[in-house]
This record gives structure tokens, C-alpha cells and sequence, in this order.
């Protein structure tokens, strides 16, 4: 039994009909529910504060300026950087691995020189390495992942090379939920002089997270998927590197001078934070990240191993399922397939009964085709979920066995 904490009640979103059904969410790994904290923060904002940051001369923008900083220094604390110039607002993780690609590719990386990524990348983390080293006539290579969905740490090795410039990991896999040893895979790496990118969008919920333990040169998450709004996300950077990088986009807000013959940029972050940010956004993430900090880390993890203990002991129990990479360092999501059916049918079955799961290939279509499946059915927990949305998955799922057996 879960000793975690209610909090159902802060999602009024839990409240909602899905066909006449009481709503089972099982997809969190796509995004977040919101609480009601978060919620209200980003309307109080947009009822009474709006005001642009950074460059009013005005009450408004001087008290949106500073709530806007004060969620730079929470997240410098939630993930243990050293400096809040070492945080990055982007809009998400995606727009976090496209500013690395495009300014790291311009600054390190040449002719032969290697990235090094793995087989269960999200492909956010694919394809902006793709681009930009079809530019720069550099070679993407591929760590693979072994039957249980864990990385091959010999071929790891093998891998490794003075070519490799670049290793950019997931650190928990949005398809399969397998944790992956960053520190040690990064300490190697660096030892070869490589730069080391962690995405943390699906650990960050989850997860204590620290830069330093890490050893990582950047950190990515998203805010949706930590209980805050979209279009807004994080990317920490260690100073040495982000003064060394150019501008990923230009215009207001960035620039020190613009003169006829030229310009001067600003420091980071704001080299790297052109035009108005998402300014509500922020804020909101700003509400999320004190949520978290109430519930703490600790108990929101230890909640996460009773929901995917009991999620794997009670569907294991469905005939003719097959888990995809079940593995013991599993968090919050777990896929499998059911009686050799397509995923999409079985997803739709479960909709029916107002049970919300993901099917498909979860953008990580390097990783379907090594099991050489179409997709899976994923179901992915978080602080609300309950013993009780797990027996109605089952029961959804024994359904849908019936039905389309």
C-alpha cells in the first residue's frame, strides 16, 4: 500500500467525465495534470500582472521582472547549479536540444567528429544532432539497448573514442521508464573530453536531480511535464560552456549594443533569451517547483516504485501480455503489448472506459524498430496516481482481451 501523501484533491482536472466514466489518467509521461496552485498562479498573473520583464520602466514590469527571477534562483536550487546565470528559459526540451545542436555544432564540433546518443533517445534528442551533423559532415552513432531496455555498457565503451565530441542521454526513457546510469556513463565520457548532455524531461518529476552529481555539462527538462503550464521548459548550462556558445535566436533582449557596423551580445542567460519569454509560463513553473518542494522529491519518488511495483505485479497477471524493456530500474512508465494486438486498438478500448493511456511509438522509433514493433501501450504514473487506477487499468485491459481476441 502506498503511505504517499493525498493530493488527488489538488487536481481538479481528476474530476472530469471521459464518456461517462470518471477519468483514469495514465499518461503522465506526455504530460502533467496541473494543480490547483499552478493554475491559479499563471491567472492571477494574466488577471493582474501582465507586464513584459527586463525592460519596463513601470511598477508592473518591475514586479514581473523580479517573480520572473525568483523562478531562475528556485531552479538554480532544484538543480543544484552553481550560479542562476547557468539557467536558460526555454519552451520546452525540444527547443533546449535545438539551441545545443545548433550552437555546440558551431563551436566543437567539425569534419569525422562524433556524437553519441542511444537507441532509446525521444526524437527530440535525435534528430537536432542529425541536422546539424549532416552540416557539419560529422557522424551520429548509437548506443545499443540490450532485450531488457537497458544500455549496452560494453558497446558503450566500444563506442567511445578521442572522435567522440558529444554524448547527449536520456536519463530516464519516456518509452520504457529505464533509468540510466548518467554519472558513471558521463565520467568516462569527459575522461575522453566529451561534453555531456542529460535530458531530464521525464526524471525531473520524478527525481532529486543535481548538476554536480551528475557530472553533466547541461540539463534539459520540460515544465508541462512537472505539473506547470506548456511552452515552457529549463537548460542548465555550466558557465564555461554557455560563455563559450553563440546565440540561438536574435533580437530584443539578448544584446548589449547594436551599432551600424555590428553588436555586442549580453552574458548568459540572456544571450539566450531573445524576445518577450513566456512570462506566465515561468511563473507557473515557479508555483509547480514549490508543490514539489511541499511534497517533496523523496516522497513523490518512493510513491512512484509502490505505483510501478504494483502496476507490474497486477498486469503481469493479464494473460498473453508482453512487457517491452522491463528491467529493475524502472520509473513511472512501463510498456508492454497485449495478445500480439496493435497498441492503437487496444488504447482505444481503454478510452472507452475513460482509462487515458499512450500508444504508438512514443517519438522513439529507433528504439520500436530494435524490438522490432510497431509501438506499445504506455502506461505512465505520477503523485496522483492511485492503487485504484491500476485495477481498472487491469480490468480495462482484460477487456480488451476478450474483445479483441
Amino acid at each position: 500500500m502506498s503511505q504517499l501523501l493525498d493530493v488527488r484533491d489538488h487536481f481538479p482536472q481528476l474530476k472530469v467525465q471521459v464518456r461517462g466514466k470518471p477519468l483514469v489518467y495514465l499518461d503522465s509521461g506526455a504530460t502533467s495534470l496541473k494543480p490547483i496552485r499552478v493554475i491559479e498562479a499563471v491567472t492571477k498573473n494574466l488577471r493582474e500582472g501582465s507586464a513584459n520583464v527586463h525592460r519596463g520602466a513601470h511598477y508592473l514590469s518591475d514586479m514581473a521582472t523580479e517573480q520572473f527571477e525568483e523562478v531562475r534562483e528556485k531552479l538554480r536550487q532544484f538543480v543544484g547549479a552553481e550560479s542562476r546565470s547557468e539557467i536558460i528559459f526555454t519552451h520546452g526540451t525540444t527547443e533546449s536540444l535545438n539551441l545545443l545542436a545548433y550552437t555546440l555544432g558551431r563551436t566543437i564540433i567539425n569534419e569525422g567528429d562524433e556524437i553519441l546518443l542511444s537507441q532509446m533517445e525521444h526524437h527530440s534528442n535525435i534528430v537536432p544532432w542529425q541536422i546539424m551533423a549532416e552540416e557539419r559532415r560529422a557522424i551520429v552513432r548509437f548506443i545499443p539497448v540490450l532485450e531488457d531496455g537497458t544500455l549496452d555498457q560494453v558497446a558503450y565503451e566500444g563506442l567511445l573514442s578521442p572522435r567522440t565530441k558529444i554524448v547527449s542521454l536520456v536519463h530516464i526513457s519516456n518509452a520504457l521508464g529505464t533509468l540510466n546510469p548518467l554519472r558513471e556513463m558521463f565520467l568516462r565520457a569527459k575522461q575522453l573530453g566529451a561534453v555531456c548532455i542529460a535530458d531530464a524531461a521525464q526524471s525531473a518529476p520524478t527525481l532529486p536531480l543535481n548538476v554536480q552529481d551528475l557530472a553533466c555539462d547541461f540539463l534539459i527538462f520540460s515544465g508541462h511535464k512537472m505539473f506547470a503550464p506548456t511552452g515552457v521548459g529549463v537548460l542548465y548550462g555550466r558557465a564555461e560552456w554557455l560563455d563559450r556558445l553563440p546565440p540561438y535566436q536574435s533580437g530584443g533582449s539578448m544584446i548589449r549594443e547594436v551599432r551600424e557596423d555590428g553588436v555586442d551580445f549580453l552574458p548568459p542567460p540572456q544571450r539566450f533569451e531573445a524576445g518577450t519569454p513566456p512570462i506566465a509560463e515561468v511563473i507557473g513553473l515557479g508555483a509547480a517547483l514549490d508543490f514539489i518542494n511541499d511534497i517533496g522529491l523523496n516522497n513523490i519518488l518512493a510513491h512512484d516504485k509502490v505505483m510501478v511495483e504494483l502496476a507490474r505485479h497486477q498486469i503481469g497477471r493479464v494473460p498473453d501480455l508482453r512487457w517491452i524493456g522491463a528491467n529493475a530500474t524502472q520509473h513511472h512508465a512501463l510498456s508492454f503489448l497485449l495478445n500480439g494486438q496493435h497498441p492503437s486498438d487496444v488504447g482505444a478500448i481503454l478510452d472507452e472506459q475513460g482509462i487515458a493511456v499512450r500508444t504508438g511509438h512514443h517519438c522513439c522509433q529507433p528504439l520500436m524498430r530494435r524490438f522490432g514493433i510497431p509501438g506499445t501501450v504506455r502506461a505512465s504514473f505520477s503523485i496522483y496516481t492511485s492503487e485504484a487506477d491500476i485495477e481498472i487499468l487491469v480490468r480495462g485491459l482484460r477487456k480488451a482481451q476478450e474483445l479483441l481476441s
